[in-house]
């Protein structure tokens, strides 16, 4: 794909000097609808990876070493900027415009024929043409996946312009009908190590409660109750 590249950044100004590089780059000419028409649609992909750091109190006791679990998690921010439907016999092109306006218009209509997919009845097993295009292809996470998808429509107020207003207006209202549940990227062993060590907590507390109840009312404690957790522990740490 022409101009796609990527990079690693480590802070906020260095992602925003290859957005703008990226701006910079991009293609736009004169038609006679728009003086700076974009030549193409603009994708930029911002990927943050977290890893946090927790300690986790093994035994509760004062001496205890305190071990540290790793939880990564994982998002992706698409920024699109789609270029506008051109009609043909309004905007004039020819030759290389021509041509330009021709692949805006299949990627636009690739891209509504998914949404359309999408907004119908699930259980109807229908497929959904992501492959169709470039631009469907990489957005297929943003539409139908683990996301929140926002679109902003921009529409003139030209009574000329009325037809392309009304069909942006429909184009995105559909956009609208898609119904997504993310859920927060985490991973899969981490997220299992911290559940067993929560369980683990609990059940010493539940081993302390019993304890303190027998010397409370003056019962002699099972010699092997520290043993018992001891093992128990070290089992589920085996599984994790």
């Amino acid at each position: 794909m022409r101009g796609l590249k990527e990079t690693e950044v480590s802070s906020p100004r260095e992602c925003l000097h290859w957005l703008n590089s990226g701006i910079n780059q991009r293609q736009t000419s004169a038609t006679a609808m728009n003086e700076g028409s974009s030549r193409s649609h603009a994708i930029f992909t911002v990927t943050i990876e977290q890893k946090i750091v927790k300690d986790v109190d093994e035994g509760g006791a004062a001496d205890e070493e305190v071990a540290q679990v790793t939880e990564e998690i994982s998002s992706k921010f698409h920024f699109v900027d789609l270029a506008g439907s051109e009609r043909i016999k309004k905007t004039g092109a020819t030759g290389k415009l021509l041509k330009e306006g021709i692949s805006i218009n299949k990627g636009l209509l690739c891209l509504g024929q998914v949404i359309n997919a999408l907004t119908k009845d699930k259980k109807s097993g229908e497929h959904i043409p992501y492959r169709d295009s470039k631009l469907t292809r990489i957005l297929q996470d943003s539409l139908g996946g683990n996301s929140r998808t926002t679109m902003i429509a921009c529409v003139s107020p030209a009574e000329s312009n009325y037809e392309e207003t009304m069909g942006t207006i429909k184009y995105a209202s559909r956009a609208r009908n898609i119904k997504n549940k993310p859920i927060i990227n985490r991973d899969a062993n981490s997220m299992l190590i911290e559940s067993l060590r929560i369980q683990i907590t609990h059940l010493q507390l539940e081993v302390q409660e019993y304890t303190g109840i027998l010397e409370t009312n003056g019962l002699a404690v099972p010699k092997d109750m520290s043993g018992r957790v001891a093992e128990k522990q070290k089992a589920q740490e085996q599984v994790a």
